[in-house]
């Protein structure tokens, strides 16, 4: 029988998706890659697979999910497998610097960014920046070692202390800091490649932006569980702006199906992307109050891709 397969390493992001797919009656089985083992001379079950691996899984004590999963997709790709947000999505997915090389190539701003690994490489990288500045990690999600700094002798404090935490791939980035008029910025989902909707995002309270319903509640990176304000995260109506059709042609060129881009806009009106997830969670309440679904649209956008997989299958037999 041929399915959805659901590639993750998080059972409670991966609920809400399971529940819409249970409602249309869709056929689903989980593949939960936080461990396993891979028979690379086997051929994988019919259907499509579908990957929503995570950059923070080893704050989940997953660590070497993401790693398994590229061999998983790896060899997906090497038996002809449909797939939704292949490796080239999961690439993106783990690593800001192949995101940030990603959206220059395709013209889409991003602010000022410096790469480093060790922590005198991270001190001196501040060095070359003026005014206030971030640190990220490179191997992030959940807003995982975001911290503003407005200047480098608050870094070199606070790293010679001992207390700052590296990136889990050794690599830490050091970015300029947008000051948005308002402290807001915007996240724009997409599924199909099609826009579903975008999202204004409270900063006030910090920058882990994770919508997650979902939360730990020792999570201190997920804001969208206890202590969350209703409206963190507003749906805007009728939202337009050229950065969508930007985005739409950045996913058909690096091979993701779904996404949700974060930009921020300075004082000048000038938009800056700075974050890349392909692992999309949905806020509950910002969707409830504008009467949508992103998980129902994501639930019966891989049951259409299901659907397009078993007529090539059975157009191919009949070959």
């Amino acid at each position: 029988m041929s399915r959805i397969h659901i590639i993750h390493e998080n059972a409670e992001w991966t609920a809400p998706l399971l529940r819409e797919l249970d409602a249309v009656g869709a056929p689903y089985r989980e593949w939960h890659l936080a461990s396993g083992a891979i028979e690379l001379s086997g051929t994988p079950l019919p259907g499509i697979y579908y990957s929503r691996m995570s950059a923070s899984s080893h704050t989940r004590g997953h660590r070497y999910a993401p790693e398994l999963t590229g061999c998983f997709l790896d060899w997906l790709h090497s038996r002809g497998a449909w797939v939704v947000n292949p490796r080239a999505a999961l690439d993106l997915e783990i690593s800001k610097v192949a995101q940030y090389a990603a959206l220059s190539r395709h013209g889409i701003t991003t602010p000022r960014t410096v790469a480093a690994a060790g922590k005198d490489a991270l001190v001196s990288a501040a060095k070359t920046l003026s005014g206030a500045f971030i640190t990220k990690h490179n191997r992030g999600g959940k807003g995982l070692g975001v911290r503003l700094f407005e200047d480098v002798a608050a870094l070199e404090a606070l790293v010679r202390s001992g207390e700052y935490e590296l990136s889990v791939d050794g690599v830490t980035l050091v970015q300029e800091y947008i000051q948005a008029p308002t402290p807001h910025i915007t996240r724009v989902e997409f599924i199909g490649r099609r826009l579903l909707y975008a999202v204004r995002v409270d900063t006030s309270e910090g920058f882990e932006l994770c919508p997650a319903q979902s939360c730990a509640p020792e999570d201190a990176f997920c804001p969208a569980g206890q202590g969350a304000t209703g409206a963190k995260f507003e749906v805007i109506e009728n939202f337009h702006h050229p950065l969508v059709a930007k985005y739409q042609r950045f996913m058909s060129a690096e091979q993701v199906d779904v996404a949700a881009f974060e930009f921020i806009v300075d004082a000048a009106g000038r938009p800056y992307t700075y974050d890349i997830n392909t692992n999309t969670n949905y806020n509950p309440g910002a969707e409830a109050r504008a009467g949508v679904s992103g998980m129902r649209v994501l639930a019966e956008f891989l049951v259409s891709e299901l659907a397009r997989w078993r007529h090539s299958s059975s157009r191919s037999h009949a070959a």
